[in-house]
């Protein structure tokens, strides 16, 4: 997630991307692949250096290297704020170059490249994928001499014919009759040239929540229950989705990513740099509800895993502990492989063979790379030679050893769909709308199962990051691989495509984290500072086609985490097809104007608005100060203790003042009493639903006063991010059953309820 505007919250973090690197004066975390002192090896390739031919200069950024990366799509400058414009180097922009596979190092291969690629792009008919609206031929066939012929190839079989003449109607017809998907289209030039191409055609918009809807937000690992065998798990959230639904009337339930880990020990507890975005992680199993389960012939095994279970449950729970998710996952582990020794019945062997069939090489890629972690370890980059390349010789022996090991992680990945499908099923079947939301994280891990996999569509050498800005001079590198927008396009968007289809199938919403990253991302080298960075741009146009397309297919919303500092003409574009944005409180403030706190109708209605998220502090922390005060002790402050004490005091009062002049906030002096501090709370909620936001999202921890991030951007080891358990005001860890009975939780939602009742009738009222 990108940096805040300058002047957005003085002194604070903004929200930003998992274990991101750190904000001034802060420690960054280090990147999870690394050997410490040494920079991780990416992709399993050299770093991209640029080539110095012996008595020749390295391309300056001139005119004519500046021309080649326009027609690449590598940016030669950026804006880090309004009015201001900086330089990429020309080192950043030939690195770019490079790992895209394209020659820029000397004046000599600039001129050769530039001029095969501008002769490429006179001499084809169509670039290698073209977007369609339905209804409305796409604007790439406008280029096409007069005679061309058409022959489209609509994925449902068949096929359609026109020809391109001045009136259009041939075109215009076979369009209309095309239905969404992504089809094959080729065109014959009168001279005989041909061109094919991937069409995508998607409905114009992204299907939006029927009405208003308001939910919970809540890390899955967070929330335990008595149940529980140390983390929480999707029988935690099916149980929270069922009572959330038909106790508080809530639309929807907001999870981290479920994306699948890198395995450890130690495992990286961060949801945001997984091994893979296409299949979920296994640790979330409620490993009692797999049905081979009650079949499992070794009792006494299960009983003892059982008995670890509530071990180490009660460590969590009773004594403190952080959530380990390696010792849950060897519990489960243990547990899956007696389960999996139980013969399916019928049912569920074609069950499972349909699940098979319908992932197919993705899915056996996934499996091979967890089976080969478990012989050479979890950074594919360190493997044998003839094992980094999926498709080699080597592999698909070392597969067939592993044979009963692919299948277990194959059986796994389907065990963990099944539950999430229950999951939505449940929330769907308790009266949500919109059920489970699921988060897509930005990128995956280097050494891990998408990188392997899917090597030719990555660009070798770079990393995901962000520029230099106020809050961050030396820039950001996530460590994670960007995909190459050249390889994207010329296989019709084929993993971006399929990613989709896999999350809808058992998501009512997806969040997708760092939205702004569809139209272009940060690239760094290897081995650079993120200063030697530059923004390669993808096709934004063919990126929402493809969302909107599958998105469409699977009824489903989807909401784009764009806080912080946006390129001009970004959310208008998401607007316009129908992403919703999100909007946190303190950063929704009249910024080009008196920088007040903005009023409930200046909010945008296609968002969704919350109070907080898991990168901020709790409410309950922003309202008390513990913020500052924990920042403090962590020795991340930037200033005097005593000063940005009083600048986060002035934020927040400036707030409460404006809730106290709307009424939503009687009888309290605002000082920091348990009273004042849940009427705040419940005051900040109303707030929300004042504001026209079609989504209005409660995190759970705010519901008991959890005082504590989820995550502490900038830390690593200072902060236990990413695995603490919701707990009440003075830290003690609560059971989703305890959070249930919460006279303190109830009372909140009450509020948001009236709150939801209110903003109905003044709806009403309006358009009578």
């Amino acid at each position: 997630m990108s940096a805040l505007r300058p002047d957005d919250v003085p002194g604070e973090e903004p929200p930003r991307l998992g274990e991101e690197p750190a904000l001034p004066g802060e420690v960054p975390a280090p990147l999870a692949a690394a050997v410490p002192g040494e920079e991780p090896v990416r992709l399993g390739e050299e770093p991209v250096r640029l080539v110095e031919v012996p008595g020749e200069e390295p391309a300056r950024l001139d005119g004519e290297l500046a021309r080649l990366a326009g027609l690449h799509g590598v940016a030669t400058s950026y804006s880090p704020s309004p009015g201001r414009t900086v330089a990429a180097s020309a080192r950043a922009v030939t690195a770019a170059l490079a790992a895209l596979g394209v020659d820029a190092a000397t004046p000599d291969t600039v001129r050769a490249a530039l001029a095969a690629r501008e002769r490429e792009v006179a001499v084809r008919l169509l670039p290698p994928t073209v977007v369609a609206h339905r209804g409305a031929p796409p604007a790439a066939l406008d280029a096409l001499p007069g005679g061309t012929r058409l022959t489209i190839e609509p994925e449902q079989g068949g096929a359609l014919e026109a020809a391109v003449d001045a009136s259009g109607d041939a075109v215009r017809e076979a369009f209309g009759v095309l239905a969404p998907g992504v089809h094959r289209i080729t065109a014959t030039a009168p001279d005989g040239r041909t061109g094919t191409a991937h069409l995508v055609v998607a409905p114009t918009r992204l299907p939006t929540p029927e009405g208003r809807a308001y939910g919970l937000l809540v890390q899955v690992y967070s929330l335990l229950s008595t149940r529980s065998w140390g983390m929480g798990d999707l029988g935690d959230l099916a149980e929270l989705a069922g009572w959330a639904a038909r106790t508080l009337g809530a639309g929807f339930v907001q999870v981290n990513p479920l994306h699948a880990a890198v395995p450890g020990p130690p495992t990286d507890p961060s949801p945001y740099r997984p091994s893979s975005r296409r299949f979920p992680d296994p640790v979330h199993l409620r490993v009692e509800d797999v049905p081979e389960y009650a079949y499992v012939e070794d009792t006494e095994a299960l009983r003892s895993l059982r008995e670890r279970a509530e071990r180490l449950r009660a460590t969590v729970l009773d004594k403190g502990a952080l959530i380990d998710r390696d010792a849950v996952w060897e519990l489960k582990r243990e547990a899956l492989e007696l389960v999996a020794a139980v013969p399916l019945g019928p049912g569920r062997r074609a069950a499972y063979a349909d699940f098979l069939a319908r992932e197919g090489q993705a899915l056996e890629d996934h499996a091979t790379w967890y089976a080969l972690a478990e012989v050479h370890g979890p950074d594919w980059s360190r493997w044998p030679d003839a094992l980094r390349d999926p498709r080699s010789a080597g592999t698909a022996r070392a597969r067939a050893e592993l044979a009963d090991r692919v299948d277990f992680h194959c059986l796994l990945a389907w065990l963990t769909d099944a539950q999430l499908t229950e999951a939505q099923s449940a929330a769907r079947a308790a009266g949500m709308p919109i059920g489970v939301v699921h988060d897509l994280a930005v990128g995956v891990h280097p050494g891990g199962a998408d990188a392997w996999a899917q090597q030719d569509h990555f660009a070798a050498g770079m990393s995901v990051g962000a520029p230099p800005d106020a809050f961050n001079a030396r820039g950001q590198d996530w460590g994670l691989p960007p995909w190459r927008p050249d390889r994207l396009a010329a296989s019709g968007y084929a993993p971006y495509r399929r990613l989709l289809r896999a999350l809808f199938r058992y998501a009512g919403a997806l969040r997708i984290d760092h939205v702004m990253g569809l139209f272009r991302l940060w690239w760094v080298p290897q081995g650079q500072p993120p200063t030697e960075g530059t923004y390669v741009r993808y096709d934004a146009e063919a990126m929402l086609a493809v969302l909107a397309l599958e998105a469409s297919r699977a009824g489903a919303v989807v909401i784009g985490e764009d806080l912080g500092t946006v390129e001009p003409g970004v959310r208008e574009a998401l607007q316009e097809r129908g992403v919703l944005g999100t909007s946190v409180l303190w950063f929704e403030r009249d910024w080009d104007g008196d920088g007040r706190p903005l009023p409930p109708a200046g909010w945008r209605a296609d968002c969704l608005a919350t109070a907080t998220t898991h990168d901020l502090p709790p409410t309950a922390a922003r309202l008390t100060g513990d913020h500052v005060e924990l920042r403090d002790r962590l020795g991340l402050l930037t200033r005097p203790l005593a000063e940005e004490r009083a600048e986060a005091a002035a934020d927040t009062g400036e707030w409460l003042a404006l809730l106290t002049r709307l009424g939503l906030l009687p009888g309290t002096s605002g000082g920091h009493s348990a009273a004042a501090e849940e009427a705040e709370i419940q005051a900040v909620h109303r707030f929300l639903l004042r504001t026209p936001a079609r989504m209005v999202g409660v995190w759970l921890p705010d519901a008991v006063g959890d005082r504590r991030p989820q995550n502490l951007p900038g830390t690593w080891d200072q902060y236990p991010n990413w695995r603490l358990p919701v707990a009440d005001p003075e830290g003690r860890p609560l059971t989703l059953e305890e959070i249930a009975s919460s006279p303190r939780a109830h009372a909140l939602f009450e509020a948001v309820r009236e709150g939801m009742a209110e903003a109905a009738k003044r709806e009403e009222a309006t358009e009578g």
